[in-house]
């Protein structure tokens, strides 16, 4: 299905901008280009929760 291949993409993402911000948060030190990659992640990683979500809820 099409909504099966859409979620598995979507949650792969989501995976890795985990991944990715958990290597920045590691870090002794962020810059402000840091924190501001952080935010940009975090934003991107919370949109494909929702989208997520709502693949999901159509199965409910």
């Amino acid at each position: 299905m099409k909504e099966d291949e859409d979620f598995i993409k979507i949650k792969k993402a989501h995976i890795e901008f985990a991944r990715q911000l958990d290597e920045l948060e590691k870090k002794p030190f962020l810059t402000p280009h840091d924190e501001m990659e952080i935010k940009i992640i975090k934003k991107k990683k919370l949109v494909h929760k929702d989208e997520m979500e709502k693949i999901l809820r159509k199965y409910r």
